[in-house]
């Protein structure tokens, strides 16, 4: 007869490869079912987006196999629940587990298309996503997304008026594009965009999340604070291009983060337009920017390097058509976007897991 406390003591020999604990100890098994020789349980990651699902599951079966019984014949249910680091007191954005912001030190490196595909790769593995255009003054993911001539709508919530972001590709999305005449500027003071952004923060109806993705602005000014002060991030994504001078101003994006009186994690550095690829010829690489600048950034200030996305047309083409590469199954970066999500997925697992719990900046001026 196979036992409970013999699955359990075998499947204590899994490692979580990113946590280092054992499935067992980290409480990720549950319902356990034995029937003769059937055994079926549930293991339950920490993010749908696990690029190591596969790997875990095979060594459960291994494990039984080996340490319970050659011949059985097991079933292993795998799901997942999204973790959360929060010890704030939930004031502001309470349902939502994870605040992810995409940063970079300057204009035109492609911070929206990458903050676009990476929520929409969260949600394609399960998560509930939503997806806030902070840049106030150059707002693009209504265009990127395809919603740029929809407008939200309000709706009570607990006798207080909320805007509804609006639903599309199965993630959620709020941009200042969505309220605003396109064709007229936004000339507001700093001040004034900062207003508007913790209004975005507090009166639109988010719900239940597991990752919200925030497209700043360009540089580290008004903005970035505002934010940090507003929200308990979880960590931030710092996107560049090759070029030296891109690569100086992500690395103030760096220094800004890591400042003792901010101190938000980054979860790692993502290097765009890193090479060009014709679409007639989809194996060639050509570095016209330069090579191994996020990488060397990356290992510089000890941060992961999550991956670098090629400089291709159909990105552009996707983006200005609201059809985000990530969705286009004929797309050549289809995957190299899905790979990236998993990335920082497994990446906000780890920090989740191994550093100080997420809350609000309290910055002091002297």
């Amino acid at each position: 007869m196979i036992t409970q406390e013999q699955v359990l003591k075998a499947l204590s020999n899994v490692q979580e490869p990113d946590l280092g604990k054992d499935l067992v100890t980290l409480n990720m098994v549950r319902d356990i079912e034995i029937e003769g020789k059937n055994v079926s349980f549930t293991v339950v990651l920490t993010t749908p987006a696990c690029p190591l699902k596969e790997m875990i599951e095979k060594a459960c079966v291994n494990a039984i196999h080996i340490l319970v019984d050659k011949e059985a014949i097991v079933k292993v249910h795998m799901t997942a629940n999204v973790g959360s680091n929060r010890k704030d007191n939930k004031a502001v954005l309470s349902d939502v587990k994870n605040i992810i912001m995409v940063a970079s030190g300057k204009g035109g490196v492609g911070k929206s298309t990458v903050a676009t595909n990476l929520a929409l790769g969260l949600a394609q593995e399960g998560a509930k996503v939503g997806l806030l255009d902070a840049d106030i003054y150059g707002p693009s993911v209504p265009i990127m997304l395809g919603i740029r001539d929809e407008r939200p709508k309000m709706m009570d919530v607990n006798g207080k008026g909320m805007i509804v972001p609006i639903e599309r590709y199965g993630i959620k999305a709020m941009s200042i594009g969505l309220l605003v005449d396109e064709k007229q500027a936004v000339i507001w003071r700093g001040p004034m965009a900062s207003s508007a952004l913790k209004q975005f923060i507090s009166d639109v109806y988010w719900g239940e999340l597991d990752y919200l993705v925030i497209d700043l602005p360009p540089g580290t000014g008004d903005v970035h604070l505002t934010l940090v002060q507003a929200v308990p991030v979880t960590g931030a994504i710092i996107v560049s291009t090759p070029q030296a001078v891109a690569a100086a101003d992500a690395k103030k994006a760096i220094m800004m983060f890591k400042q003792q009186n901010i101190n938000v994690p980054i979860l790692g550095i993502v290097e765009n337009m890193a090479y060009f690829t014709p679409a007639e010829l989809p194996e060639n690489k050509y570095y016209i920017f330069g090579k191994g600048g996020g990488q060397q950034m990356a290992e510089q200030f000890e941060l992961p390097y999550l991956g670098e996305i090629p400089l291709v047309q159909s990105i552009r083409e996707g983006g200005d058509r609201g059809i985000p590469a990530i969705m286009d199954d004929e797309s050549v970066t289809r995957n190299i976007f899905s790979s990236l999500s998993q990335n920082v997925a497994r990446n906000i697992s780890i920090r989740n897991a191994n550093l100080e719990p997420t809350k609000v900046v309290e910055i002091l001026y002297s």
